[in-house]
């Protein structure tokens, strides 16, 4: 294993009717903005139990932070935090809120433009947030990642800001969610713990276990969730699967991959398509790309995860494959560029965006423009 240092400070705080303790939670003489998305909460409930757990506090709210939160409206949200001199702020919705809170929890102590903060990639200093979350799929809640889009200039780049101090993840918040955010959140959940595992072979059985733990969870409660969302026991398992997936985890001192995730940002960046549906497509292209490079990791996968022991390598690696596509779909997610109108004319951009910015993802760092224009037409 490779050198490393783990550090997670976030409460977690799990299962029903948590949301209540939300008073307790957040200090005494805090001056809170609670940020939100699109009106949602107001529609489960979610909004009113926060509202009567707060009884007696004072507060802002900020709505309207959208999905692929952009810098646009994180300005209007700092301003109205700087208004109102917040110190502490409660994000109230999936990833997206979340992130977008991250910066706007970041801008409210930059004198700059936050879109400074983007573009440098880590945030100094931050005002102390908090979450309740209604929608699993980034693991937002639990890390102190964010991804943020730019509309003027259609660009989506990640950045580091803080961790929550605690995050309050009740499953019945997610009952009432659209059946495709379900499938999207499922789809993110699987491809970032692949990000951390399809990369060498033999670092770590521990980290190897962990990640096919979370692997096999998601695809056994996968259907059980299609049949009935409001499954109780089935919805714990995604929600919690989904922190497990991106907190750090299951990467402990071993190389990852982020490639497929940054293509993703590309596509979510030129066409508004849903991260986790751009990972259900362009997850597959990277794993035809770079079968060979990811030979052992690849066999290991189809017999640990889809059951494929026989035939000779190159089957049983096809047949992994073509069973990671099946998952995809029986999620109910297209698994090509040409099932949502994508063609040369973007695969073109990536390339062009990827020389651009000099990147090289991969656990070989290999994946640039040229390799990412491959990958992208082994998704047509």
């Amino acid at each position: 294993m490779n050198n490393f240092i783990y550090h997670n400070p976030t409460e977690l705080v799990f299962g029903k009717g948590q949301i209540a303790r939300l008073s307790e939670l957040i200090p005494a003489g805090k001056r809170i903005m609670i940020t939100f998305g699109g009106g949602s909460v107001r529609r489960n409930g979610v909004y009113d139990q926060v509202v009567h757990a707060l009884e007696g506090r004072e507060w802002v709210e900020f709505w309207g932070i959208e999905p692929n939160p952009s810098v646009e409206t994180v300005r209007e949200a700092v301003a109205l935090g700087r208004e109102h001199g917040v110190d502490f702020l409660l994000a109230v919705g999936g990833g997206s809120v979340i992130d977008g809170t991250k910066l706007v929890a970041a801008g409210l102590l930059y004198d700059g433009d936050p879109w400074d903060i983007v573009l440098r990639g880590k945030a100094d200093r931050s005002v102390p947030l908090a979450t309740v979350l209604t929608m699993s799929a980034t693991g937002s809640e639990m890390n102190n990642g964010a991804v943020i889009s730019r509309r003027e200039t259609r660009e989506k780049l990640a950045f580091y800001g803080q961790y929550p101090v605690f995050s309050i993840l009740d499953p019945e918040t997610t009952f009432s969610l659209p059946a495709r955010q379900i499938a999207c959140g499922l789809a993110d959940t699987f491809v970032h713990v692949l990000e951390q595992y399809m990369t060498t072979p033999n670092q770590s059985r521990l980290m190897d276990r962990w990640a096919e733990g979370i692997l096999l969870t998601v695809k056994e409660i996968a259907p059980l969730i299609r049949a009935d969302q409001r499954n109780y026991d089935a919805m714990s398992e995604y929600m919690l699967a989904a922190t497990l997936a991106l907190n750090d985890m299951i990467r402990m001192g071993v190389t990852q991959d982020w490639a497929t995730h940054r293509i993703g940002h590309e596509l979510t960046a030129l066409h508004g398509l849903t991260h986790g549906a751009t990972l259900a497509i362009v997850i597959n292209g990277t794993l035809r790309v770079l079968r060979k490079q990811k030979r052992g990791k690849l066999l290991q996968f189809g017999e640990r995860i889809w059951g494929i022991a026989e035939g000779s390598e190159e089957e049983r690696i096809d047949h992994t494959i073509a069973a990671n596509e099946a998952f995809f779909r029986s999620l109910g997610l297209s698994t090509r560029l040409s099932e949502e109108g994508i063609g040369e004319e973007t695969i073109a951009e990536v390339e062009r965006r990827f020389n651009a910015n000099g990147y090289a993802f991969g656990e070989a760092q290999n994946v640039d423009g040229a390799m990412a224009r491959r990958i992208l037409e082994a998704c047509r």
